[in-house]
């Protein structure tokens, strides 16, 4: 379904923020998920210990 969410268009995001070099300011993990803010911005969100930030 286009513009639908799956687990593929998910697995891309991820490995396009890796490749970017993005990682968590407060504990330095790559494991970082990027969300819809509250405002339409971007945010992050570190998966590993939680920590969010735009």
């Amino acid at each position: 379904m286009p513009g639908g969410c799956n687990e593929e268009n998910d697995d891309q995001l991820l490995a396009a923020i890796a490749r970017a070099g993005l990682s968590c300011p407060s504990c330095g993990s790559s494991h970082v998920a990027q969300v819809l803010g509250d405002n339409g911005g971007i945010s992050y969100v570190c998966t590993a210990c939680g920590h969010s930030w735009s």
